[in-house]
Parts: structure tokens; C-alpha cells; sequence
């Protein structure tokens, strides 16, 4: 089945909704951005995930609390990380999952992307998992399918141009409440391409909604947005001033784009001066996490000797990624 990349803009009417993913009583009807998601819902999500993250050792493999549901992984981008743990998350809740590499095809057909949104629902579907390479593609399709009386569908965002990745961010929360137990008391960095990277949005719109005290970015002056103060961060030029004290420490994936392009003289010089390396991490605490949302860029954004170290939960964030995503999908069916 094949779709055109191009995506409309939202109806003004739909502009203006401030939560278009709230059901009329404040319910989850859908995932699309942290982004002014009220506390207590995204800490209902990682409340939810915490007894997920112990089903394999109970040796049980699946759950039937989406028995019956069709989840469509609609991924007009490559991912095959976050798809592989979106169609692990469904399955072990007894889901039937369809997976359609959208992308693959699209320029030899013309069908609009609301076009086969349409197709896909008469077809009985109950769950869309969106990936696009443009901004907004997950809001169209849940604002068509409102607007259309069809609310019984959901739609989870999996990332949308720089715009959000939701479950990452949900996922990155989990993690560091997970070892950190709560955000009051923290000071937490992310560090590097802040400008290009819907993970550093989502959780930063995730951390000050739950209140972080100090949430710091650090970068070069190109790889970090306009005003990304105004987001309630502090910035930093200097990685080692910016991580003094840390508690967390989110390195952010360099993509190989930004180290041939103009933005950076070269991925060594990065790594100098923005890469994490032992004697950098030294200036956190002695109890900091270090965390990455993969897949990492050894020797550019990380060295081996902090990715392979005690203080990195890399791996941990991809467990806790299905946990977390099994939570989405289960509070969106209802259960």
C-alpha cells in the first residue's frame, strides 16, 4: 500500500485544541506529544509500565489485555528499533500487529495519507503507531479520525520530523525514575543535538512538566534551537561546566548528516569537545546515569569506556522502552 510523503497543514480549528489527545473527562485517547500532557497522565503511564517491566521474569510471555486488537505500525521512516519494540509491546498484550512499510512504495502510487488511514480503519483497524519524516503527520490522523466519529481509534506518535517522540521521552522518564526515584531534587543534562532531535523535545517538555529543578542543555551554539531557554533550560557552551554536579547525564545521537555538513567542523572536533569521555563524566556525581537512546556513535558522541561503564543504563532504556509502550497501548484500549 502506498502513500504520498506530503502532509497537509492541521485545520486551523484543530490548531487551536490545546490537548487534541485528551478525551472529553481527561482520558488518554491519544499519544502524540508530551507537550502539555498533564502531570498526572504521564505519571499514570510510567505508574502503569512498572509491573510490565517484570513479565519476562515471571517467565510470562504475553497478556490478553489486547486480545482482539488490530495495531497497525504505519512507519513511513526507518526504524527499526522503535518498531521492533512497538510489535514486542503489542504482541505480548495479545495484540494482532500489522506492520507496513509505508514508505518503500509510496512514490509509485498517489494514495493521500488520510487516503489509506481510511482503508486501514474499514479494514477494522483499532491502533495506528505513526513514524513520518514530517512534523504533524500523527496530529492529521488523530484530528481526521475525531473529526470524522471515529474515536474508537487510536493513534500513538512514534516520532514526527523534529517535532516529538513521545515514547522515548516516556521512556527516558521511566529510566530515570526508575533510578533516581523521583525528579525533585535533580539536575539532569542532555548533551549535543538538541536542534535536530524530537527525543531532547519530548523530554524536555516531560522533565519540567514534572517539575525538574535544573534541566540543563549543552551544546554548540549551531546544534542547539533559538530561545531554547524559553523551554526552561539552561545552557551551556562548555560541557564541563555544564556537567558539574549532574545527576543525569542524555547524550544525544549525532547523525551522520550533521558531521559532514556545515553546522560542525568534523566528528572528531565534536567528540573534543562535546563527546563523553571518563574524565568528563567525573565531573557529575559519583552516582550519575548516563543514558543514550541509540543507536550510539562510538568515539563521536560517547566513548566505549563510558557506554560499556558502571554508569550507563543504555540497555536498561531499552527494556524499559517495551514496558513503557505496553503502557501507552494498553491505557489507549481501555485497560
Amino acid at each position: 500500500m502506498a502513500v504520498s510523503h506530503s502532509v497537509p497543514s492541521l485545520p486551523a480549528e484543530t490548531r487551536s485544541v490545546r490537548n487534541p489527545q485528551l478525551g472529553p473527562n481527561g482520558s488518554l485517547t491519544h499519544l502524540l506529544t508530551l507537550e502539555g500532557l498533564p502531570a498526572e497522565v504521564i505519571r499514570h503511564i510510567l505508574d502503569t509500565a512498572v509491573p510490565f517491566t517484570s513479565i519476562s521474569e515471571r517467565d510470562v510471555k504475553k497478556v490478553p489485555l489486547l486480545r482482539g486488537t488490530a495495531v497497525f505500525n504505519l512507519f513511513f521512516e526507518n526504524s527499526t528499533r522503535t518498531r521492533t519494540t512497538f510489535e514486542i509491546a503489542a504482541k505480548r498484550l495479545s495484540a494482532d500487529v500489522i506492520n507496513l512499510n509505508i514508505g518503500a512504495s509510496s512514490t509509485t502510487k498517489g494514495e493521500t495519507l488520510l487516503d489509506t488511514v481510511d482503508n486501514l480503519v474499514a479494514m477494522n483497524a483499532d491502533m495506528f503507531v505513526v513514524r513520518h519524516s514530517q512534523a504533524g503527520a500523527p496530529h492529521l490522523i488523530a484530528a481526521h479520525l475525531n473529526r470524522t466519529g471515529r474515536n474508537h481509534v487510536h493513534v500513538v506518535n512514534a516520532g514526527d520530523g523534529r517535532h516529538a517522540h513521545p515514547t522515548q521521552g516516556l521512556l527516558d522518564l521511566f529510566t530515570i525514575r526508575h533510578y533516581k526515584r523521583d525528579f525533585a531534587n535533580l539536575t539532569v543534562a542532555i548533551v549535543g543535538d538538541v536542534l535536530h532531535s524530537r527525543v531532547a523535545r519530548s523530554l524536555i517538555h516531560g522533565l519540567t512538566t514534572l517539575s525538574t529543578p535544573d534541566l540543563r542543555v549543552i551544546g554548540p551554539q549551531t546544534l542547539l534551537p533559538t530561545a531554547v531557554q524559553s523551554l526552561g533550560v539552561r545552557v551551556f557552551h562548555d560541557m564541563r561546566a555544564g556537567l558539574l554536579g549532574c545527576d543525569v547525564i542524555v547524550m544525544l545521537r549525532l547523525q551522520s548528516e550533521r558531521m559532514r555538513g556545515a553546522l560542525l567542523p568534523s566528528a572528531g572536533e565534536f567528540f573534543k569537545h562535546y563527546g563523553l569521555t571518563m574524565e568528563k563524566l567525573a565531573l557529575a556525581k559519583s552516582d550519575a546515569i548516563v543514558m543514550h537512546p541509540g543507536p550510539m556513535n562510538r568515539g563521536v558522541e560517547i566513548d566505549s569506556a563510558v557506554a560499556d561503564g558502571e554508569h550507563a543504563v543504555i540497555l536498561p532504556q531499552v527494556t524499559f522502552g517495551i514496558a513503557v509502550r505496553m503502557a501507552v497501548l494498553s491505557i489507549l484500549a481501555g485497560n
